[in-house]
């Protein structure tokens, strides 16, 4: 028994120096924490609200039913330890897992698989552009982590260990997707790649992924088929026919293309307000070190949400900007996770309890090691197609 727990404590610190984990403190902690308690056998008595206090320093007042932070950091090491595992940890004698709906974990001997089958086999099998939002989600993560050949060799194993439970499909998450999902027109994902005009270049892969993995979990259930591209490889014809949802980047291809006029912008340091309303400031600085009391670990930035029409009026792009790594992914948690689209639905509705057909949102992003932990609102904008815009 002592040897077991020598064994498994042993893995734990493998994967905690891991690449797929330096550069995230905070799912170290959450890991390291959690493996602790699961050691000592004191796991099963673990809640939500306690993790809460001890992993992220929330205070006694703190209401998970209110705050989904601990949610969304559960899940996402859940990706990271499947991110280690098909690759630095491919060969590991130890499987550490998390089951969904506990905060225990788990410690398993690796079960003997069967040899890959040959590379040309597997890609044989991936189906044209349009495919399973389960393959685009496959595709995505190995492109994050490796290249094609490791497409080819782990597709398979990919599919099978990554657990796509999208969230309960709220009044509000439909409010928010039901333009882009509620017609018979394909849905583009972008993901924006380097030289797409970032205001922080060095975060396009990272926040795209990031964003893409959250949006593959999200519409699992929703759509059958998506279509994925590079913001280089961005067609017209593909922006005129489908719905387009664009992560990251300032796409100013895509909107200098579309019949709208912006009212919110981003620009190097802040976002400007186009058209201040009476009180309102004209720029929006990303909040500086002394906003954030917390210590050098948390930073606040501000993402943009972009709701607008397509090209010649038909269709809608959803399109998700920031300056740093944490702001795209913020924006797309902002529009799958239940808690927050209720906040943006309160927020934006009009007086009749309608939504406005198109705008732009403005949100504060409180981040640690590039993840969300907390995202509010800051103010939205409606917006007005060029067509009726007054003058026009």
């Amino acid at each position: 028994m002592v040897v077991e727990t020598e064994a498994n404590l042993a893995q734990v610190r493998r994967i905690l120096e891991s690449k797929a984990f330096r550069t995230s403190e905070v799912h170290r902690n959450l890991l390291n924490y959690l493996a602790e308690k699961s050691l000592s056998g004191d796991a099963d008595s673990l809640k939500e609200y306690t993790v809460g206090l001890d992993v992220f320093q929330k205070p006694s007042s703190y209401d998970p039913r209110q705050e989904s932070v601990v949610r969304m950091h559960m899940a996402r090491l859940r990706q990271k330890l499947a991110e280690y595992y098909r690759t630095e940890g491919v060969d590991d004698a130890v499987i550490v897992d998390l089951p969904k709906g506990a905060f225990k974990v788990t410690f398993e001997p690796r079960p003997v698989v069967p040899e890959p089958e040959p590379p040309v086999q597997v890609i044989a099998q991936i189906p044209p552009p349009s495919y399973k939002v389960e393959l685009v989600l496959a595709a995505l993560l190995i492109a994050a982590v490796g290249t094609a050949s490791y497409f080819g060799l782990r597709l398979r194993e990919v599919q099978k260990s990554v657990s796509i439970v999208p969230p309960a499909w709220t009044t509000e998450l439909q409010e928010l997707w039901e333009p882009l999902l509620g017609s018979d027109r394909p849905l583009v994902v972008c993901l924006a790649t380097e030289g797409g005009g970032t205001r922080s270049t060095s975060m396009t892969g990272l926040a795209t992924a990031s964003g893409a993995f959250l949006l593959g979990q999200f519409l699992a259930d929703h759509i059958p088929n998506v279509y994925v591209t590079g913001s280089d490889a961005l067609s017209m014809p593909e922006i005129a026919m489908g719905n387009v949802v664009y992560l990251g980047g300032t796409a100013t291809r895509l909107l200098s293309a579309l019949p709208i006029e912006q009212k919110l912008a981003p620009e190097p340091g802040g976002i400007r307000n186009l058209h201040p309303d009476s009180g309102e400031p004209d720029f929006f600085p990303d909040p500086t070190k002394s906003d954030t009391p917390q210590g050098k670990d948390v930073r606040e930035t501000l993402a943009l949400i972009t709701h607008a029409p397509g090209v010649n009026g038909k269709g809608d792009v959803l399109y998700m900007s920031g300056s740093h790594v944490s702001d795209v992914t913020a924006g797309v948690e902002a529009f799958t996770d239940p808690v927050l689209a209720k906040m943006l639905v309160a927020k934006m509705k009009r007086k009749d309890g309608s939504l406005p057909r198109y705008y732009q949102i403005v949100l504060r992003v409180r981040s640690m090691d590039d993840t969300p932990i907390e995202t509010s609102y800051v103010l939205h904008k409606e917006l007005t197609t060029l067509k009726q815009a007054p003058g026009r």
